[in-house]
């Protein structure tokens, strides 16, 4: 008798699109399911990863381990599969009968399609499946014309911005995103008008497979069956999709930066009015980091897309944990030392005392 196959799903999408967010509440309402998770970071600090550890995977609610969370931080997921993806699939295989389901979270700037060809390989082959890949969306960035095939949209960006090459490699690679998926969650659409979800509706079906769904979900709510056990077998099916990049040897992420800066803040709101003016000045597409406030015993999470930030506390400080602020800006031509500077800069001068 043929041993069951691990199902994997692969949930993919632009930065800041909330995969993460998704995928914290799937695991925080996983009903029983032993679930394995991957999780690709761009940069080196391991936020997702963080996060992820806060809602509880690695333990459950008495300590007890109920998973494990790899997380492979030294590039985009597809491009580092040969010397670390393979590794740690090896290891999940070892432990099949205590795994019910694995889910792949990639990179915002991974290509999906090269990693559902990874299960092609004849030792991956015999122990997983792809379920399927699913896509998550940001709907108010699509509302602006950020990632839509709007011809309108772009020249009004062109108009605004002088570095328009740069917007090129991230519209194909969003539309690559939508390519490759067999389900396509539309997110946050609280942010958007019933008539802009109708033009994001259309912008997501122009670049989709016949008949794909399109589900609507607002801070990663959505119903883990709706997600899980599609049973698309992805990776049968993966070659006959196609996306920009199929005639390139190598779908490298040169064109993308990821810079750390260690900061000093003072107050919330300063580090946010600072983050809006570098974000104004530099190609900057991500931000996202942990932040220590004085005399605030939680922990502050930053994250953003273009000019777009939202903070909250997740947690209180460890007593093991150095209390410190980093974060990690992910762009095109990014200069770690011009970036640090002027942020320094602009919390200096942010001498106003406001309160967390």
């Amino acid at each position: 008798m043929q041993t069951r196959k691990i199902p994997a799903t692969i949930i993919t999408g632009f930065l800041g699109s909330g995969k993460t967010t998704l995928l914290r509440h799937l695991l925080a309402n996983a009903q029983g399911r032993r679930i394995a998770v991957i999780v690709n970071e761009f940069g080196e600090l391991g936020i997702d990863g963080e996060l992820l550890r806060g809602c509880g995977i690695g333990c459950d609610e008495n300590g007890e381990e109920n998973g494990q969370l790899y997380e492979l931080a030294n590039g985009c997921l597809c491009c580092t599969v040969q010397e670390e993806f393979a590794p740690v699939m090896e290891q999940l295989a070892k432990r099949r009968d205590q795994i019910d389901h694995l889910i792949i979270e990639t990179s915002g700037l991974a290509l999906p399609k090269p990693l559902v060809q990874a299960f092609q390989w004849p030792a991956l082959r015999n122990t997983f499946t792809v379920d399927a890949v699913v896509t998550v969306v940001d709907a108010p960035a699509v509302a602006a014309g950020d990632f839509a095939d709007d011809p309108v949209a772009v020249d009004a960006q062109r108009r605004a911005d002088d570095n328009l090459d740069h917007d090129s490699p991230l519209h194909e690679l969003f539309e690559d995103q939508l390519a490759t998926a067999d389900l396509v969650i539309v997110h946050k659409t609280d942010g958007v008008t019933p008539a802009q979800l109708v033009e994001v509706e259309a912008a997501i079906r122009a670049e989709t497979l016949p008949g794909v769904k399109l589900v609507h979900a607002q801070h990663g709510r959505i119903d883990m069956g709706v997600l899980l056990g599609l049973e698309r077998a992805v990776e049968d099916q993966i070659d006959q999709r196609k996306t920009h990049h199929d005639e390139e040897e190598d779908h490298d992420h040169d064109a993308f930066d990821s810079v750390q800066v260690a900061l000093d803040v003072t107050n919330r709101e300063g580090l946010l009015a600072a983050l809006q003016g570098v974000v104004a000045r530099h190609e900057i597409y991500r931000a996202k980091g942990f932040v220590a406030l004085p005399g605030v015993a939680m922990r502050l999470v930053v994250q953003g897309v273009g000019t777009r930030f939202d903070s909250y506390f997740d947690r209180p400080w460890r007593a093991d944990e150095v209390r410190q602020s980093r974060l990690v800006l992910i762009g095109s031509e990014l200069n770690a030392a011009v970036l640090q500077a002027e942020l320094s800069a602009a919390l200096a001068a942010s001498t106003t005392p406001v309160a967390a």
